[in-house]
């Protein structure tokens, strides 16, 4: 069996993230990095379009939400995003990571991850 890593890495948004006045005024950088398994093995064997997964279509479906949102916390952002993610029935597992560069003085970024199995 052949079970496809598909890697979204690094997609750069802007959104409402945070819960100090200044933050839901304002949008922030965001930095989105996706990991999502499929069983390929029909792909893989046919290389028909149309038995792959498309993450074309899941990519811009968390770059509609990501602009589009309000959000307090990261918890709940990173969350809608590995929704979107295994929303689509031929994923099996999912893992979704959010940074948020300049959230610390002294730190690069503060990033939280979420994993998903079926």
């Amino acid at each position: 069996m052949a079970n496809a890593i598909i890697n979204v890495t690094n997609l750069r948004l802007r959104t409402f993230i945070g819960f100090n006045p200044e933050e839901r005024e304002k949008k922030q950088d965001v930095v989105i990095n996706l990991e999502i398994h499929y069983p390929a093995d029909n792909a893989c064997k046919t290389d028909e379009v149309d038995q792959a997964l498309n993450y074309k279509v899941i990519t811009k479906e968390v770059i509609s939400l990501v602009e589009q949102g309000h959000f307090l916390l990261l918890e709940k952002l990173v969350a809608e995003i590995l929704a979107v993610c295994h929303s689509h029935p031929s994923v099996n597992y999912a893992k979704a990571r959010v940074d948020k560069p300049h959230a610390l003085r002294f730190a690069d970024s503060v990033s939280l991850t979420l994993d998903w199995t079926k």
